[in-house]
């Protein structure tokens, strides 16, 4: 007998705090009029999400000044039992340029990827969705 999954969509509080529970996402924006995704690495502090880049890396040469809106998901999906959440914030990407937080970033927000990534790239959360997969037995007994 198949089980099924219901999706329930989180609040905003809870998406937040299950998205600074991973440290992996993937950052979405436009290159060359085209969308581009990079898987990135993250922190998250309050509501905003930070990651570093590489010198000359495509997203740091598009937030430029003004900044970008760009898309930021993560998720934590168990194959084998199908559960697991799934979050996606659309907000405003912006070039650190404040050099004392920069370096503060920097020292908690460790690549994945050699090389020099000392730019630091906030993510504002201006919109958030997020949906958790639960079996649909539990969800009928609520």
């Amino acid at each position: 007998m198949e089980e099924y999954r219901l999706l329930g969509e989180l609040g905003r509080s809870k998406a937040l705090r299950l998205l600074g529970s991973v440290s992996l996402g993937r950052l979405v924006f436009t290159h060359h009029a085209l969308p581009a995704i990079r898987p990135v690495n993250h922190v998250v502090e309050g509501e905003t999400i930070i990651v570093r880049a590489t010198a000359g890396a495509a997203i740091t040469s598009a937030t430029g000044r003004a900044g970008v809106v760009v898309a930021y998901e993560a998720d934590d999906i168990d194959p084998a039992t199908r559960l697991g959440w799934s979050v996606i914030v659309v907000g405003t990407a912006r070039l650190m340029t404040d050099e004392v937080a920069a370096a503060r970033y920097r020292a908690r927000v460790r690549p994945w990827i050699g090389g020099t990534a000392d730019d630091v790239i906030t993510i504002s959360a201006e919109l958030i969705s997020g949906y958790e997969m639960v079996p649909a037995a539990a969800e009928a007994a609520r």
